[in-house]
């Protein structure tokens, strides 16, 4: 079947639940075209599989992928950081970051302490235990990303991070003007 786009939907993709999406939805809606939901979709299931699966060494740490998301953020960055700012680099809310750091500041891995000049501000960084933590796990966590990735060849991984890469950079540029 030929989308409304000139191509063959659902081309060389029939072994995976998006492809059985696609079917029904054609059949139902023959006129529409879904390739986009091809991309989307995927994108969407990969990323809900990876999370079920990739957090493996996380957990075997007694962590969560938004509090690794945290501490890796201050060990990448090599300084303090407000928690507005650790909003922004995790891509989370202030309220998330403010559950996730009281717990973390209870497990000894993070420091607050107040400004000097705002009381309302707080300073965020990383104990040597959190550092030990997170220089710990990272080689075993990008050990296993690396293994879920070895189904594709390396000049397909290059290809994939190019495009999606491609794609992420146009989205946080203009999904604002897409949601208007």
């Amino acid at each position: 079947m030929t989308a409304p786009n000139g191509r063959q939907a659902g081309a060389g993709r029939g072994g995976d639940t998006v492809s059985a999406v696609v079917r029904q939805w054609q059949a139902v809606h023959p006129d529409l075209d879904t390739g986009p939901m091809e991309i989307i979709g995927r994108i969407n299931r990969c990323a809900a599989l990876l999370q079920q699966a990739e957090d493996a060494p996380l957990r075997r740490a007694g962590l969560s992928r938004p509090e690794f998301d945290l501490l890796g953020a201050l060990r990448r960055t090599g300084h303090e950081l407000t928690p507005g700012e650790l909003a922004r680099e995790t891509f989370s809310s202030g309220a998330a970051v403010t559950k996730r750091l009281k717990q973390l500041t209870e497990r000894g891995l993070v420091e607050r302490r107040g400004d000097a000049r705002d009381r309302r501000v707080a300073h965020v960084r990383l104990t040597d235990a959190g550092r030990d933590l997170v220089d710990g796990i990272l080689p075993e966590q990008l050990s296993y990303e690396t293994a879920v990735l070895a189904v594709l060849d390396p000049q397909g991984q290059g290809e994939l991070a190019g495009l999606l890469g491609e794609l992420l950079g146009r989205l946080e540029g203009h999904l604002g003007a897409l949601r208007a």
